[in-house]
């Protein structure tokens, strides 16, 4: 059975005025209902992390600091909005939905969070909307626990997952892989093990060419043995930060090429949403559906 994390907790309004379509997470679960791609028992409420799991990846020190809401002004700024316990709560709770469908990718082949993909997220700073790295910390409790030896963690959110390859800078057992706007957000990028840079106004053949030769390469060269999967929406053409040509049918196919590989090569997926700015609430909504389909289609 497909096991999708989602908390009341993921839909908290943030602080007024912010671009984040927050109405997302609670929508998404209730279209995928609607339409029966999914029941009530595909859905689990996450647990949050205990602070162990945590400081496996974060600094302490930080850590301590952002539960205390005792960050400066100018950490403050790079987060991007006010802290309060709330948002802290939700993102631990964000982070423990990650790592739970880790588990349950592990068990099924493949396990969903409906939020997740908080990559901007650095081991001693938040930055970009991102408190806490929630792709980090499962790739971590995964290697810690002895789930995965060799991890690959897909990133084609339009956004560079800066958090994340700063993270990993070296390491040998998770390879990050990131396809993302070259002129985007951050404009100063970090080294992933491999980066793909991509031109303002992409379009669906060249971005799917490009990811599948070079998702190939890595699989052959790898041979990864876990896949964590950032799917953000934001590289359509209809978003408003995105800046990438793709359209709603280029972006079912990326995700279909990603799972299908996963599958056919028996690779447990975890699958966290990432990023969608686009106007129209049900355009962000329906692009994030996809997935899920796919999900129920390809593996059950």
């Amino acid at each position: 059975m497909l096991k999708i994390a989602f908390s009341s907790l993921y839909s908290h309004p943030l602080p007024e005025g912010h671009r984040f379509p927050m109405e997302k997470y609670s929508m998404l679960p209730e279209q995928l209902l609607y339409e029966g791609t999914i029941t009530r028992e595909n859905l689990f409420e996450p647990t949050p992390l205990q602070d162990a799991l945590i400081l496996s990846t974060h600094d302490e020190d930080y850590f301590s600091r952002l539960t205390r809401q005792e960050l400066s002004k100018s950490e403050i700024r790079a987060i991007g909005f006010p802290l309060s316990s709330q948002l802290i709560e939700r993102e631990i709770c964000i982070a423990g939905g990650s790592i739970q469908a880790a588990q349950m990718a592990n068990l099924n082949g493949i396990g969903m969070n409906i939020a997740g993909g908080t990559h901007h997220a650095f081991r001693a700073r938040g930055e970009g909307f991102c408190l806490l790295n929630d792709l980090a910390i499962t790739a971590n409790y995964l290697l810690n626990e002895g789930i995965a030896k060799n991890i690959l963690i897909v990133d084609l959110d339009v956004h560079q997952g800066n958090g994340t390859a700063s993270i990993f800078s070296g390491s040998e057992q998770v390879f990050t892989f990131s396809m993302h706007g070259e002129k985007n957000y951050p404009h100063r990028k970090e080294n992933s093990h491999l980066d793909i840079s991509l031109a303002d106004g992409t379009s669906d053949k060249e971005y799917l060419y490009l990811l599948e030769y070079h998702l190939d390469s890595i699989l052959e060269r790898k041979k990864p043995d876990f896949i964590l999967y950032q799917c953000g929406v934001d590289v359509l053409s209809s978003d408003q930060l995105g800046r990438l040509a793709l359209t709603m049918e280029g972006v079912k196919s990326r995700d279909k090429m990603v799972l299908s590989k996963a599958k056919r090569r028996a690779i447990p997926i975890m699958c966290c949403m990432g990023g969608g700015y686009s106007k129209q609430i049900r355009v962000i909504v329906e692009a994030h559906a996809q997935v899920f389909r796919l999900a129920q289609e390809l593996y059950f």
